[in-house]
């Protein structure tokens, strides 16, 4: 099992700035291929961002937000980051940091594997 504990949203205004975190509790963390999603309510969960296994040289975004945000990960701290810029309130969201053990920057949630319980991002206009 891994744990996943997202931090760092909150209330922002339009044009601002947040960056997530999410630290994991499995000391494999680095084989793992590590996802962030959003969801509204009575929408579907939808990707954001995934950063591949390992040096995590592989990156993929939604349309939407690239340029905007950026996924990067730590692996001595067993944390991945979306620093997200030029914040609008369509992105205001519940956050999910997710993990999948194929290691390759999936965009579909079915590929992954452990959720965390998600944080809640609010963009005032």
């Amino acid at each position: 099992q891994m744990q996943l504990v997202e931090s760092g949203g909150g209330l922002v205004q339009a044009g601002g700035s947040l960056r997530l975190s999410c630290l994991a509790s499995r000391t494999t963390f680095s084989a793992y291929s590590m996802g962030w999603f959003r969801q509204t309510p009575g929408k579907e969960r939808e990707f954001v961002a995934a950063i591949a296994a390992w040096s995590g040289l592989r990156t993929n975004y939604a349309d939407s937000v690239k340029g905007r945000f950026t996924i990067s990960r730590d692996n001595a701290k067993n944390t991945v980051y979306l620093q997200m810029n030029s914040l609008s309130p369509e992105d205001t969201a519940v956050y999910y940091c997710a993990a999948d053990s194929g290691g390759l920057a999936a965009t579909r949630k079915g590929s992954y594997d452990y959720w965390g319980q998600g944080t809640q991002v609010t963009v005032s206009s």
